[in-house]
């Protein structure tokens, strides 16, 4: 259920978006311990210089491959959390050669009443979820 909003810079083609949220997607499932078809995800695609990610003082080199991403979620303990985290940048580095230094992770947590998946109901209050 956690909602992914993806942010990238343009130039990536059909199959490298695909293998990029398709790893995220498995990142999400395996450390929040969500159902498989639980996937929400929306990528955004900005000219350069409309996406600044600096590194927080951290000394990362940032490049043309930054992906950020903001998980918009249920609460979840700090050991899903880090888990997540790592498993992300060890997916996308593997499966699609973005280096951890390229990867930035928000979570933002909110509560059961601030879903509704359609209907205009709130499926997590009326227990339909």
């Amino acid at each position: 259920m956690p909602f992914l909003k993806i942010d990238v810079l343009e130039g990536r083609s059909d199959q490298e978006i695909t293998a990029l949220l398709d790893t995220i997607h498995v990142a999400m499932v395996e450390a929040f311990q969500v159902p498989e078809r639980d996937r929400y995800q929306v990528l955004n695609e900005h000219k350069p210089g409309r996406l600044v990610i600096q590194d927080t003082g951290l000394g990362f080199t940032r490049s043309e491959k930054v992906v950020v991403i903001t998980a918009v979620s249920r609460p979840r303990s700090a050991e899903m959390k880090k888990n997540f985290y790592a498993l992300v940048v060890e997916g996308l580095e593997r499966n699609c050669g973005i280096s951890p230094q390229d990867v930035m992770i928000s979570v933002v947590i909110n509560r059961d009443e601030d879903w509704s998946f359609g209907l205009g109901r709130a499926q997590f209050l009326i227990g339909e979820l």
